[in-house]
């Protein structure tokens, strides 16, 4: 049978209080194009600064994500976490409105990326623990709506404040507003649930998966998730590549390949974009613009995702969008080769952009699919802890590469490498989707070896003999 996710709520709002996650999304999405910007105008910083401060904000969010997996299953705090994640940021976000140094900043910045984490499994265990099972689909399907037209809303009002008075420094202190009502919103809207649940409860269900996998429209990255805490130590090593070896007739060592060169290319692209559209001449508040785009086409394409899976199949569709998505980076240095007007630059880049969230709006939740059908019947704490692992270290390694390519190479040298690792992984999608089928249906294959050579053996050699499936 088939695997399914809904991705279009049957009700926008399946509960009230969900409205409240709308103000923390326009909160984060605004600082997501702010940071780079206050970096790069206000304390005059370059790109390779930002790639700094992604390097430290990303290394974080991984570290702490498996510090707060753990609390989430210990304390069972679902409101706390929330408010103490939310209220963190309105209080981080003031904090940089008064920044005037770099370092300061970057310690700010990873204090973020501390925190970030928190709010995220909350919000999934309490959308778990809140609907019962007919209800989780549509509930899960609102939540990420939810998500979506905040982060649009916070890149409108980013673009209203700073085409008005061109000030990022007093639009933080907006940001820090909305990111507290949501956190006043939910200590009142919310209660606990009377029957908490564990993050493992997460990978049972293919909706809450692909929410938690959910590749953020803020942050650009995917929040890791540790249903069990990774062990780390000396053996480690060898028992991935024990692991490897003894899984290569299964799809998974084939997704997670895939899914770490997507996740390298989308940071390494994502990390460099912003500071080149201030290179080549794009105000402020056309960059918000510019991020409009993106965000506003995944709200409309996100919710038609799930069918699209289910009609066409999730191997086809993560294969497409992982497509669309590297000619698209390759689009973006072809950008670099030609001369555009200013209003050309702005034109063809929102184009590119909205394309491109389209692109991963359908990849995520194809994906999700693709890694929720190969953990079936295993384990899946371990599984996906170990794909989170790689997925973590991909964004780590995506910020680091583009402070080096920031410093010894260029923005065309950054599309290219980025267009490259995303075109590298279609044969990995591909060759995940041959295994899995030939799992499915039983198909093993047996090689056999080759047969004696006839001038050897002294009668011809036999031509049905060959490495064929039983």
């Amino acid at each position: 049978m088939a695997i399914s996710v809904r991705t279009w709520p049957a009700r926008l709002v399946a509960r009230p209080w969900l409205l409240a996650f709308v103000p923390i999304n326009a909160a984060t999405a605004g600082f997501g194009v702010v940071l780079p910007l206050l970096i790069l105008i206000s304390l005059h910083g370059s790109w390779a600064d930002v790639a700094v401060a992604a390097t430290l904000f990303n290394s974080a969010v991984i570290l702490s994500s498996v510090i707060w997996g753990h609390l989430a299953d210990k304390l069972r705090g679902r409101r706390a976490f929330l408010v103490l994640n939310y209220g963190g940021f309105a209080l981080l976000y003031l904090a940089l409105a008064h920044v005037a140094s770099l370092p300061l900043l970057y310690v700010i910045y990873t204090a973020i990326g501390v925190l970030a984490p928190a709010g995220t499994s909350a919000s999934n265990l309490l959308i778990l623990e809140k609907f019962s099972e007919t209800e989780r689909a549509t509930a899960f399907a609102s939540f990420q709506e939810m998500s979506m037209i905040g982060s649009v809303v916070g890149l409108v009002v980013g673009y209203f404040w700073t085409a008005a008075n061109d000030a990022l420094v007093s639009l933080l202190v907006v940001l820090a507003a909305l990111a507290a009502v949501s956190a006043v919103a939910l200590w009142f809207l919310i209660r606990e649930a009377s029957h908490p649940l564990s993050t493992a409860h997460v990978a049972r269900h293919p909706e809450s998966l692909a929410s938690r996998l959910h590749i953020s429209s803020s942050f650009r990255i995917a929040i890791p998730f540790f249903p069990k805490r990774p062990k780390v130590n000396r053996a480690s090593f060898a028992r991935f590549r024990t692991w490897a070896r003894e899984e290569m007739h299964h799809e998974l060592p084939l997704v997670m390949a895939a899914m770490f060169l997507f996740n390298l290319a989308s940071n390494l692209y994502n990390i460099s974009y912003i500071p080149y559209l201030y290179s080549i001449g794009l105000g402020v508040s056309a960059i918000f613009l510019v991020n409009v785009a993106n965000n506003f086409t995944q709200v409309l394409v996100y919710p038609v995702s799930g069918r699209l899976s289910t009609r066409f199949g999730p191997d086809g569709l993560v294969r497409w969008s992982t497509y669309l998505r590297g000619v698209g980076y390759l689009a973006t240095a072809g950008f670099t080769l030609v001369v555009f007007s200013r209003s050309g630059d702005f034109s063809a880049n929102v184009m590119l952009y909205a394309v491109l969230g389209g692109a991963i709006a359908i990849y995520t939740t194809a994906s999700s699919l693709i890694l929720f059908r190969g953990i079936q019947g295993r384990d899946a704490g371990g599984l996906l802890g170990l794909n989170s692992s790689l997925g973590g270290l991909a964004a780590v390694l995506g910020a680091a590469l583009a402070g080096v390519l920031a410093v010894y190479g260029s923005y065309r040298l950054v599309f290219f490498v980025s267009a490259g690792a995303l075109l590298v992984s279609l044969p990995l999608w591909t060759a995940a989707g041959v295994a899995y089928y030939r799992r499915k249906h039983g198909i093993p294959v047996v090689v056999v070896p080759p047969p004696v050579a006839p001038e050897r053996s002294g009668r011809p050699a036999d031509p049905s003999v060959t490495a064929k499936p039983l």
